[in-house]
């Protein structure tokens, strides 16, 4: 079952209640990010599918959100949703109240592609990345499947309005009334180009 795993000689009650920094959690079972691109392609504001995916796993201790973009040029994924404009912090209003009325803590994963995204993805506008290189592989866009494009390298400004847009990023989520949020770091996406030889 799960309500017991062995850590050495310790066991580990995973249905028992825990705190994690100021947070209470119900039980220690967190439920990943997962990508779901059920948004309008066009507004990227969360619908009646989040409000009934994400309050149907109230139970579980903590929820992560999938990657949610921090600005209109940072989306990777069609369908994926945003936390950028005042209507897509007022469709993420009725996911967090659904899951809050039903005892659920939840956190939004915010997130930047990078050179991860397409120009088809986001109506045209300039992708970002830590240096002007391309992904060398195709991504599938709304045309089919198309050769990723070199993104314009991030300059001194352009790193102080991505800071700027994580940080009324994590401003709407509060708005929005997240328990907390998580910074994506990883897969390729621009924190972690920075980070990499191969793109920085």
């Amino acid at each position: 079952t799960l309500r017991m795993v062995d850590q050495g000689s310790e066991k580990i009650k995973l249905l028992t209640p825990v705190k994690v920094g100021d947070v209470e959690l119900k039980n220690r079972v967190v439920m990943a990010a997962l990508t779901r691109q059920r948004c309008d392609y066009e507004t990227s504001v969360p619908n009646d599918l989040h409000v009934e995916y994400y309050s149907a796993r109230a139970s579980a201790g903590l929820i992560l959100t999938e990657c949610t973009a921090i600005a209109p040029e940072g989306n990777s994924f069609p369908g994926a949703a945003g936390i950028y404009t005042d209507e897509q912090t007022a469709g993420w209003k009725r996911v967090t109240d659904a899951v809050h009325e039903k005892g659920g803590v939840i956190h939004l994963q915010i997130w930047h592609g990078g050179r991860a995204t397409h120009p088809n993805h986001v109506n045209g506008l300039q992708t970002y990345g830590a240096s002007a290189i391309a992904i060398d592989n195709t991504v599938h866009t709304k045309n089919g499947r198309e050769q990723h494009v070199a993104p314009k390298a991030c300059t001194k400004e352009d790193i102080q309005r991505l800071i700027g847009d994580f940080r009324r990023g994590a401003e709407n989520a509060k708005r929005a009334g997240f328990d907390g949020i998580q910074l994506h770091g990883a897969h390729g996406y621009i924190v972690d180009q920075f980070a990499k030889e191969s793109s920085n």
